[in-house]
């Protein structure tokens, strides 16, 4: 009996005795993770974003803080005007790229740098609109035939200088002086003088304390010879625009007409910031604008 349990083990199959055996389970695979590449287009896109927008004010501050000419700062502000259209059009074929990729990386860093140049993009272009919408002018005036005259304050001796319409042919023959009014009258027919029922030193204290509270700089004010003169200026660049009141009694006595004339002093647009100052000032001013006669 012994015998034929031994016989019969040993006559089991090689292969037959691994399936009699007791079956062990694998320990299951673990899976495999896939290394993360390195984004570098999104990487190129927001390094050119943040550059652009960076470059930018970098050229509009150093220009106010005096680091460099005006000039300097406005080539600075438009090169990074390019550079930020430049991320914005990679950041487009880097996208559509991606999307026939069998494995494309995170678009985060490319969303990220698009949305930082169209920020710089956009604020560029409203002033890039205003410079087409507007007419190449500096002087604002709501006497042409008489514009106020600055005394404290110095008018630019370039003022003239760069008039448009010299190759115009309906303005053939005209003088720079000519030429500014015709211009300015196209573009600003409804900026005139205005008339307050109120004595000229009322006028011109209410113009100074406004002007105060806009921040302006009060070069002159003389109430009793209706008389005020001021300076603003803009935030970056620190532009300074010169600002003249001209207050004179109405023919009855009976009220003030104001004239305001605002000047650029540098450049040759002003993108319709010296017509929009008017307009806001003496809207302020009166409260309901009248044209006087």
């Amino acid at each position: 009996m012994i015998r034929k349990q031994v016989l019969n083990e040993q006559e089991i199959p090689a292969d037959q005795a691994e399936v009699a055996s007791p079956s062990v389970n694998p320990s299951p695979a673990m899976p495999m993770v896939e290394k993360k590449k390195f984004d570098y287009q999104g990487t190129f896109v927001l390094v050119a974003g943040v550059g652009a927008l960076l470059w930018g004010l970098v050229s509009a501050v150093g220009t106010g803080w005096g680091f460099w000419e005006f000039t300097s700062g406005l080539k600075g502000v438009t090169w990074a005007f390019f550079l930020g259209i430049g991320a914005l059009l990679f950041g487009a074929l880097f996208g559509w790229r991606a999307r026939k990729s069998i494995n494309p990386a995170s678009g985060g860093r490319r969303w990220a740098g698009m949305l930082v140049a169209l920020v710089y993009v956009g604020w560029v272009g409203t002033f890039l609109f205003s410079a087409l919408s507007v007419p190449a002018i500096h002087d604002v005036s709501t006497d042409l035939a008489d514009p106020p005259v600055f005394r404290s304050l110095q008018l630019r001796a370039d003022n003239l200088d760069n008039i448009p319409g010299a190759d115009d042919a309906q303005m053939k023959g005209l003088t720079p002086q000519q030429r500014w009014v015709m211009v300015h009258q196209k573009a600003y027919g409804d900026i005139r003088s205005v008339r307050i029922n109120e004595p000229v030193p009322m006028v011109v204290a209410k113009a100074e304390r406004l002007a105060k509270a806009r921040n302006w700089t009060v070069a002159l004010s003389l109430p009793e010879e209706g008389r005020m003169e001021a300076t603003e200026t803009s935030a970056f660049f620190k532009f300074k625009d010169d600002v003249v009141i001209r207050v004179r009694p109405t023919d009855t006595g009976e009220g003030s007409v104001v004239d305001m004339r605002s000047v650029s002093r540098v450049g040759v647009s002003d993108l319709g910031m010296n017509a929009k100052r008017v307009r806001s000032f003496l809207a302020d001013l009166t409260g309901t604008v009248t044209a006087a006669e």
